[in-house]
């Protein structure tokens, strides 16, 4: 927590959230969901300074912002963290949880590097809705590169799981769940978030909470 509000990677309250969230995710998941959630924060600080130049160009020469909030935080690992917290009042059923646990941060992890490197490393941008020709960076907007990068992004999430708790139908189902959630992401993103309905913070908090699901009814 303090190295990253030293590097100025996050925020005093987004630590704060940060360290809540790592203490139950540990709680409730152990080493598997601490490295898993370890794996999305270095991803993700990676993802969000790389090319940065490139992306400060794209909307605004604003630079891109590299500093999570509190929010940002929640919204992407809320969802692993109530996991945690629901394996530590239910540990019978601590299994399942830490696959809910592994699908959320599968798709937070997706829709971070299909964003952030889909921006530097995509070709061709398209909006998710009309399937037209849309300017990157803009909500709801996707590529083909940066799209494969978040699947590889969600297998990640699925390879360490399965370290630790065994390769098979799980780790297929959370790469499913990752790569559903980060679609709904940019349906989302392209339908209310231009709209201003919702703000980026719901929209992970949904997609990631809709990741936990599909593996919890698909199981």
């Amino acid at each position: 927590m303090a190295m990253s509000v030293k590097t100025g990677k996050l925020s005093i309250p987004a630590a704060l959230a940060g360290g809540l969230t790592g203490f139950l995710v540990f709680g409730g998941g152990g080493y598997t969901g601490l490295l898993m959630l370890s794996a999305f924060f270095v991803l993700g600080i990676w993802a969000t300074s790389h090319g940065k130049a490139i992306k400060a160009t794209i909307l605004s020469q604003e630079p891109h912002p590299e500093k999570r909030h509190a929010g940002q935080v929640l919204a992407n690992g809320g969802i692993a963290a109530l996991a945690g917290l629901l394996a530590m009042i239910d540990p019978v059923h601590d299994v399942v949880y830490l696959l809910m646990m592994a699908a959320s941060l599968a798709s937070a992890i997706a829709d971070t590097l299909s964003s952030e490197l889909g921006m530097v490393y995509g070709r061709h941008h398209y909006n998710i809705l009309t399937f037209k020709k849309d300017q990157k960076g803009l909500d709801g907007v996707v590529s083909l590169e940066g799209s494969l990068l978040g699947m590889g992004g969600a297998a990640v999430m699925a390879v360490i799981y399965s370290l630790f708790q065994g390769f098979g139908k799980d780790s297929l189902l959370i790469v499913l769940a990752g790569v559903l959630g980060n679609l709904l992401d940019s349906l989302l993103g392209a339908s209310l978030e231009r709209r201003h309905r919702i703000n980026n913070d719901v929209v992970n908090l949904l997609n990631t909470l809709f990741a936990a699901l599909i593996v919890l009814f698909l199981r």
